[in-house]
């Protein structure tokens, strides 16, 4: 375990020194190093904030029934006594961290670290995607993509389109920044076929979230991959082929079924076109090949990064060439959506709006989503208390004992590190520090069982998004459902994608 935990650190802060290519994610290895390193009862200091973490107060036991007990406040916050969501967050993350005995000096701090960490990644990929969204939706870009899409598929299969379209996308971006630029796409599509929101919403964000948890180059499963030696092609391979029944059994079909069952209106907050933009926008649409130039730019700018970065990996080319760099930053998604949004702002506008109409209609974007990027905010304040307790190292050292399958094992302790501290990308990445040793010492385990193994701590990172997670205030929050709604519905969706993930992984693990 401990050879694991270090090497999980090690890790870390290797990639780190010489450029990880998925540097946003690098604020969720400092975490999970400081989580690691409160079980040899020293402090890791996180380089962005300057927090410096001590040793958990409490042992498993304590620590476990404090983030049970916090969890069920929550709940009892929002959905009992109606509190604001935001102020809920902040509220009960201030009590937890005082529960878990964090020293008072570090209170504040520790907060400030989750929720600013959070905003760094969200609050610019979720605001350049609300303008690209909101260009297209007044532009009618949405209308003739939607309209096109329903063409070649037909009626029936709207939500069959949205979800293939959204597997296609989230191959090389991760699951918010997809969401972003589907988003106006997936509303027109609603607006114009009714019904709930939900049939054409639960197929697209479970496609991103299948993707952006299973199948490289999403930096999870890549850092799993290389903790616990697995190919990484090998991971590539078993990932797509996971992915994709996975996505159909208990994403699609789920949708189309909570759909049925639970009718939701398209959420007023996105529909703000008035009869002139409207009229406007059927006059003089923009054609079918710009609205798709728009959507797919960001999809090849995002994979030079990743296919740069691959082709480094492999040692086909030089990674730290001029060149290379120069690809690699383009590829970040903050700068991939920015220079999208600025191509959308001239090519959609031109002929259609003023610079000053345009201003404002990107202006009017940024409104809607405040409340969105402060809640999403809040959610990963809570989910970093809870790091920063030692909870997720708790869950791990109480579940070593257990003598499971490796297999199994590394599923139910990524389902336990998911569920402790809401981020998926560090369940995967502590759960394949964890886990090393045990596949180590675990003989006759070929380059199949390895790659098998990465997607069964896939699955497990996957399953039971809920309060502490900021995809799930993202999720609930896009498509105008409350708290109690978002678990009936998306909860439920991400569970049934990692046990069905996790299901045909483990029989291929028995039959390969």
């Amino acid at each position: 375990m401990e050879d694991g935990v270090a090497r999980a650190v090690e890790h870390g802060l290797r990639e780190e020194a010489r450029g990880f290519p998925f540097s946003d994610h690098l604020y969720w290895y400092h975490h999970c190093a400081r989580v690691a390193f409160t079980r040899f009862r020293t402090t890791f200091h996180c380089k962005e904030s300057g927090v410096q973490t001590s040793a958990p107060a409490y042992d498993a036991g304590p620590l476990l029934a404090i983030a049970g007990a916090a969890v069920l406040l929550l709940l009892f916050l929002i959905i009992r006594l109606r509190l604001h969501a935001f102020v809920a967050l902040v509220l009960v993350s201030f009590l937890t961290a005082l529960a878990t005995r964090v020293p008072p000096a570090e209170v504040v701090p520790t907060m400030l670290e989750g929720f600013g960490g959070t905003l760094a990644g969200v609050a610019l990929l979720v605001g350049l995607g609300a303008m690209i969204g909101r260009l297209l939706e007044v532009t009618g870009g949405a209308d003739v993509l939607a309209h096109t899409l329903i063409d070649r598929f037909g009626e029936r299969r709207a939500p069959l389109a949205l979800g293939v379209a959204s597997l296609l996308f989230g191959f090389p971006i991760f699951f918010d920044a997809g969401l972003m630029v589907l988003l106006p796409i997936i509303l027109s599509v609603a607006r114009r076929f009714g019904g709930s929101v939900l049939l054409y919403a639960l197929p697209a964000a479970g496609a991103f979230a299948v993707m952006h948890a299973f199948v490289p180059p999403h930096p999870g499963p890549v850092a799993a991959a290389e903790l616990i030696g697995a190919d990484v092609g090998l991971v590539v391979i078993f990932g797509v082929l996971i992915a994709i029944p996975t996505w159909y059994l208990a994403s699609y079909l789920f949708g189309l079924s909570t759909g049925r069952r639970l009718v939701l209106p398209v959420p007023d907050a996105f529909a703000t076109q008035d009869g002139e933009d409207a009229e406007k926008a059927r006059a003089n649409p923009p054609r079918f090949g710009t609205v798709l130039f728009i959507l797919l730019l960001p999809l090849v700018l995002i994979f030079l990064n990743t296919g740069v970065n691959t082709l480094a990996t492999a040692g086909v080319v030089d990674g730290d060439a001029g060149w290379a760099q120069v690809l690699k930053m383009i590829g970040q998604t903050p700068i991939a959506l920015l220079i999208t949004t600025l191509l959308a702002m001239w090519v959609l506008g031109r002929g259609r709006r003023s610079r000053e109409q345009v201003e404002k209609l990107v202006d009017g974007a940024l409104g809607p989503i405040c409340a969105i990027i402060l809640i999403t905010g809040a959610g990963g304040m809570f989910g970093g208390v809870l790091r920063a307790s030692g909870i997720g190292d708790a869950l791990s050292s109480s579940l070593e004992s257990l003598g499971l399958p490796v297999i199994v094992a590394a599923f139910v302790v990524a389902t336990c590190l998911r569920v402790a501290q809401g981020s998926a990308t560090v369940a995967l990445t502590t759960t394949g520090g964890l886990i090393a040793p045990a596949v180590e010492a675990t003989s006759g385990l070929t380059s199949v069982d390895l790659a098998l193994i990465v997607i069964a701590i896939a699955c497990g990172s996957t399953v039971l998004s809920h309060v502490n997670d900021s995809g799930f205030w993202l999720v609930g929050r896009f498509f105008g459902m409350d708290v109690k709604t978002t678990l009936r519905t998306w909860t439920v969706m991400v569970t049934l994608l990692g046990v069905v993930g996790f299901a045909i992984a483990f029989v291929l693990s028995l039959v390969l």
